[in-house]
């Protein structure tokens, strides 16, 4: 957790609080929505990034966690709160991203009724399963298991529409597989399910799994980026594992209601770019598996316009199921 002198050290921080005289934001807490359960990455990012932003602008920044729908309700909270610079919410792949494919009748938009800030975290998810109840070591393994039970083997996710969620259903249109999809209220929700044992595998956002499979309590088979992460250099890739193209990243980032003034926006990136480039930032966010990205708003703007719109032609091409 970075320290107080570590923050008050860094002159872009400086710069907001010295601002406070001339501009009244923030005038008082401004909420940080999650659309996720405790525990999840999200919420650990949120976290990390809302004490760091309290001593920034001398105002609490409470965390507050929305969770259901697959991340809709925090969404639409967000999107229906005032543009006054007090509400902020912490997007992911999922709720800014793939909800836009797989939900026709949203009731916000996710390009229109949102200003980014900037793109914080992005992720690999990692496919992993509990082999004291599946006893597979490979992709190939659960591939070979789960055609021989068609139907019969269920899967994990942290909710329907999540990132997590539609890697499964892009492994399983891509290996030609019939499994059972159980939605759980967030990743810490799956991923403790799966230590039990019921359902056996999932995928899942690399920082909520990490310490879970350092422990050794899941066994990770794959990652889902197109190269191995540094934070399990011996766990493969699905692209390598038999399943050529696959990739789905998770990503994190902070927006506010569409409207919401740009000087505050301005503040607020700056402050995140900064607090991005601390060495405590970056190690904390490397420890959970993470990797610190900072961008503009126009190039979060962009990146969320752009993940919609593949998210769309992937379910369109792949007709994946989805409920």
């Amino acid at each position: 957790m970075i320290r107080r002198r570590a923050l008050l050290a860094a002159p872009a921080l400086l710069i907001p609080a010295q601002a406070k005289a001339q501009d009244p934001w923030p005038s008082r807490p401004v909420r940080v929505i999650v659309p996720s359960a405790p525990g999840d990455g999200g919420d650990s990012i949120a976290r990390l990034y809302a004490a760091k932003l309290q001593e920034a602008f001398g105002q609490p920044f409470p965390v507050e966690n929305r969770t259901g729908a697959g991340g809709r309700i925090g969404t639409e909270a967000a999107a229906r709160a005032a543009p006054d610079g007090h509400t902020l919410i912490m997007g992911n792949a999922g709720s800014h991203g793939i909800n836009g494919a797989v939900y026709r009748n949203l009731p916000y938009d996710l390009v229109r009724d949102f200003q980014p800030i900037s793109l914080l975290v992005e992720a690999p998810n990692v496919l992993v399963v509990n082999r004291k109840v599946l006893d597979v070591g490979s992709v190939a393994d659960l591939i070979a298991h789960a055609r021989a039970r068609p139907g019969r083997l269920d899967y994990a996710s942290g909710g329907v529409g999540t990132s997590a969620h539609l890697s499964m259903e892009l492994f399983k249109s891509m290996a030609g597989l019939e499994m059972q999809h159980v939605p759980f209220r967030g990743a810490a929700n799956g991923l403790q399910a799966l230590v039990s044992g019921a359902p056996p595998v999932m995928f899942v956002n690399l920082p909520p799994a990490m310490a879970i499979i350092q422990r050794g309590e899941l066994h990770a088979l794959a990652v889902t980026s197109m190269q191995r992460t540094p934070d399990l250099p011996d766990t493969p890739t699905v692209h390598e594992s038999g399943l050529p193209g696959f990739e789905t990243i998770a990503w994190f980032g902070l927006l506010a209601p569409a409207g919401t003034p740009r000087p505050v926006v301005d503040r607020l990136h700056a402050a995140c770019v900064t607090i991005a480039s601390l060495p405590e930032t970056v190690a904390a966010v490397r420890r959970i598996g993470g990797f610190p990205r900072a961008t503009t708003p126009e190039e979060f703007h962009e990146r969320v316009r752009d993940d919609v719109a593949k998210w769309r032609r992937l379910v369109a091409e792949k007709n994946l199921a989805l409920e």
